[in-house]
């Protein structure tokens, strides 16, 4: 018996992009060319002003350290939550705030996370909460700027500046929801937080990156919107 010839690459992508355009085909609130042609705008000034919430599935928070000099370890958070008042004409105006489960803290080493989550750093028993919240915002570009703030953990603020990209602002096509983009980075001492421990074998400059998209709650206002 002959047997027959297997699917060639060209053959297996075709299938693979059927797949794909027929699955998009399936969701109620969109069309496969609305999801492939989907574009953003940058433009500040078009975003509808009000409450936005983090996308619970968008986003990434990450500290990095140095360890041992030998590289920077890089750790995330699995939980939090943060929310944008967004109003005109922009950034500028616009404040947010920003709550981390502390016990949320993910090293890919289970006994280091049961270290980083103690009473050696961040004590989560006890300050569950690591939190955000901006005071103001110096444009440094088109779309970029530092986003000033009080960040708290164990219970000690201190100012921390983040360097904030805009990245843009659309209608969702999965969702239909006015949806916004940013990535940010920044640094702190960790040491002006009370968390000198296992210094210097790890560094105390701790850097912080984040990638978070936001989305506009049905039918939310700003307080002037509604008066």
């Amino acid at each position: 018996m002959k047997r027959s010839n297997p699917a060639t690459p060209f053959a297996i992508r075709a299938i693979l992009a059927a797949a794909l355009l027929t699955s998009a085909a399936l969701m109620p609130a969109c069309t496969p060319v609305r999801v492939l042609t989907h574009t953003v705008g940058t433009d500040e000034a078009r975003v509808p002003t009000g409450r936005y919430q983090m996308d619970a599935h968008h986003w990434s928070i990450t500290f990095d350290v140095e360890h041992l000099k030998y590289s920077r370890f890089t750790m995330r958070f699995d939980r939090a939550q943060a929310t944008l008042d967004w109003k005109a004409p922009g950034m500028d105006a616009s404040a947010a705030t920003v709550s981390i489960d502390a016990a949320s803290a993910n090293t890919n080493v289970p006994l280091l996370d049961k270290l980083v989550k103690g009473p050696d750093m961040f004590d989560a028993a006890k300050h569950p909460a690591i939190r955000f919240i901006s005071r103001r915002f110096v444009r440094t570009g088109e779309r970029q700027g530092t986003l000033e703030g009080e960040l708290t953990i164990r219970d000690v603020t201190r100012p921390v500046e983040l360097a904030v990209t805009f990245n843009g602002y659309g209608i969702n096509p999965l969702t239909k929801e006015d949806t916004l983009g940013f990535s940010a980075q920044g640094h702190f001492s960790r040491a002006q937080f009370g968390l000198g421990t296992w210094y210097p074998a790890v560094g105390d400059d701790v850097r912080v990156r984040i990638e978070a998209e936001f989305a506009r709650a049905v039918n939310s206002q700003t307080p002037s919107q509604s008066q």
